[in-house]
């Protein structure tokens, strides 16, 4: 058994720190200054899911813990920022319900892979999907007008509906790879 104190499952565990940090910052006026420290939160955050996942394939240190972490852990980044971006007249209620929905259903997926002795990782429609969201809730969570970005709040929008998308896609893919599981377990 691997170690579980692993550079990148403590960059996993940091990513799950630094949340409440962004939800308080959203949670308050969002002037300039508040809302380029929530962005520079969710940023480095969503960065350390790209890095732990490049150091544990490089430093051979590829864990269960990290494959059951890793996934947690951008779901609850996603999560925490679209749900506050709901009363910030950012993002429809509609959209994070589906996204949660999704998350929800893929943890159950897992849960009940791992009850086989099976480890579901993230695939890469899950990634692709994954990326899509970190794009999108950054240009919502970046300051308006602090940049000329023109349509920086529409673009983060058409990304995070090409998630949705995504998310159901993804959904229904790991739903058909573990068909199997549905059958031995009902």
């Amino acid at each position: 058994m691997k170690h579980l104190m692993t550079l990148p499952n403590i960059l996993t565990g940091l990513r799950i720190a630094m949340i409440p940090f962004m939800v308080i910052l959203l949670m308050k006026e969002q002037t300039i200054c508040i809302a380029l420290f929530a962005w520079s939160i969710f940023t480095l955050a969503a960065l350390t899911d790209w890095l732990d996942g490049y150091l544990a394939r490089k430093l051979n240190a590829v864990t269960v813990l990290g494959k059951f972490m890793d996934p947690l852990a951008d779901k609850l980044l996603v999560t925490a920022a679209l749900l506050m971006l709901i009363p910030l007249d950012r993002v429809p209620a509609w959209v994070c319900l589906i996204i949660i929905t999704r998350e929800i259903f893929i943890t159950g997926i897992r849960g009940l892979a791992a009850s086989t002795g099976m480890v579901m990782a993230a695939d890469n429609l899950g990634k692709i999907k994954s990326n899509f969201q970190y794009y999108g809730v950054g240009f919502l969570i970046f300051p308006l007008n602090l940049l000329p970005i023109p349509y920086q709040y529409e673009i983060g929008m058409i990304l995070i509906y090409i998630s949705v998308v995504l998310s159901v896609w993804s959904a229904v893919n790991y739903t058909y790879k573990l068909r199997d599981i549905f059958v031995e377990t009902s």
